[in-house]
């Protein structure tokens, strides 16, 4: 038990410290092209084995893998709780577009190119790579969604994208991994099959009930002023903890469960606080996924000396012509403008959702052991992602804001639309004062 120790003291003492430094610079950092997940991103590779040395994570690590994976279920719910399923219907139906044909003909794309480019790979391996690399997240391009000068049709719509498509992913993500056991472990596929559709079936059993039992109470509890402002935020952690391990301890997948709370929580009407607004995407959830960037930076000492031309050349194409193309096309018929198509193209980085399915996909899985080509692929992809799209994010949210104003006053994305209920309250210092359209 003392190397593990070890470890979570050694790197909650530098995560600690680096968070707190980092506050102490953060309004000075906010008006320059550098992020936060930048720099901890950084942090963590200058400090790995290939840097200073001074920590060493493994990816088979308990406490690499639980940061990871809660990380992720408190986004899953919280940004299906802050959305849910009704934001699909807003105006023009965007996200409609996107989440269906878009991220289909993504993961479609993003397997031909994998089935290309790589030789060690089997047909089953590409179309894991495929969809492990299809999910966004809007995190990572923050200014563009809290930039006033992009129109709130297009903030809503690559927020509502970001938000539902990793749960969206995951029952296809699940059948796949029940594939490549039957390949590798030559085994029968009824088996397989029957295990996955029992983890996709009872997670959204419990995330359903979770959820709506959650939500009733919560709504009961808030109306009848029951209960302390201080326990908003609490109670939402704890269905989406509660959630994850119900599922798993029956035999469900706890990460669909707590998707499916989250959307279930959405079902009972009742009034959206402030508190409830900046949830987790504002405070517990910012922290975790930035530890999970400090953690990614870490354990790519491990990676980055075996990227070669091949998995660079994937990880540029994944991040363009993979997402671009099938955005652009999902959007014919919309009547928006080409470059409009481009922008939302080009603004689908890729983050936390991915970082979970490949070290699920890599380490194990039932048994089985997939090419190191996806644990390449897909850490290449996203650091380029957080610095690319980190760094682009002003200058091209401003690009695209010239181009608004030249529209004629019918183009639909200068019509009024009601803001999307996470994106409110969001302000920044820079844009406060500026019109939304």
């Amino acid at each position: 038990m003392r190397p593990m120790a070890s470890e979570l003291t050694t790197f909650v003492l530098i995560f600690g410290t680096l968070l707190f430094v980092f506050g102490l610079f953060s309004r000075k950092i906010e008006g320059t092209v550098v992020t936060i997940q930048m720099i901890f991103l950084a942090a963590g590779i200058l400090l790995s084995p290939i840097g200073l040395n001074l920590i060493s994570l493994s990816p088979r690590s308990g406490l690499v893998l639980g940061v990871i994976k809660v990380a992720l279920v408190l986004t899953f719910f919280s940004d299906a709780s802050l959305i849910g399923l009704h934001s699909l219907f807003l105006k023009e139906r965007l996200s409609v577009r996107l989440l269906f044909l878009g991220l289909s003909l993504t993961i479609c794309l993003g397997t031909v190119f994998a089935a290309l480019l790589f030789a060690d790979i089997t047909f089953i391996d590409a179309i894991l790579l495929g969809i492990i690399l299809a999910p966004t997240d809007a995190s990572l391009a923050q200014k563009v969604v809290e930039e006033r000068q992009v129109p709130t049709l297009i903030r809503n719509g690559l927020i509502i994208e970001s938000g539902l498509n990793d749960g969206a992913v995951m029952p296809l993500f699940i059948f796949v991994v029940a594939l490549e056991a039957v390949e590798k472990l030559n085994r029968p596929l009824g088996t397989f099959l029957a295990i996955a559709l029992e983890q996709i079936g009872f997670g959204i059993f419990v995330g359903i009930i979770i959820g709506l039992v959650g939500g009733w109470l919560f709504s009961r509890a808030f109306k009848a002023g029951s209960m302390s402002e201080v326990y908003y935020r609490t109670e939402f952690v704890a269905l989406a903890l509660i959630s994850w391990l119900v599922a798993d301890g029956v035999g469900g997948n706890g990460f669909i469960a707590a998707f499916i709370a989250g959307l279930a929580t959405r079902i009972e009407d009742r009034q959206v606080t402030e508190e409830e607004v900046i949830l987790l995407p504002r405070a517990e959830g910012n922290v975790l996924n930035l530890a999970v960037l400090f953690i990614l930076g870490v354990m790519s000492a491990e990676y980055l000396p075996l990227v070669d031309l091949k998995i660079f050349a994937y990880a540029v194409l994944s991040l363009t012509v993979v997402r671009m193309v099938p955005v652009t096309i999902s959007l014919i018929g919309s009547h928006l403008n080409i470059k409009t198509g481009l922008f939302m193209g080009w603004f689908g980085p890729r983050g936390l959702a991915s970082i979970v399915l490949m070290l699920i996909t890599v380490e194990r899985i039932e048994g089985i052991r997939v090419s190191g080509t996806i644990g390449l692929a897909v850490i290449t992809t996203v650091i380029i992602s957080v610095f690319a799209h980190g760094i682009t994010a002003g200058p091209v949210s401003n690009w695209y804001a010239r181009i608004i104003a030249t529209l004629p006053p019918d183009a639909p994305e200068k019509e009024s639309v009601e803001e999307l209920t996470a994106l409110q309250g969001i302000e920044t210092t820079e844009n406060i004062h500026k019109e939304p359209y």
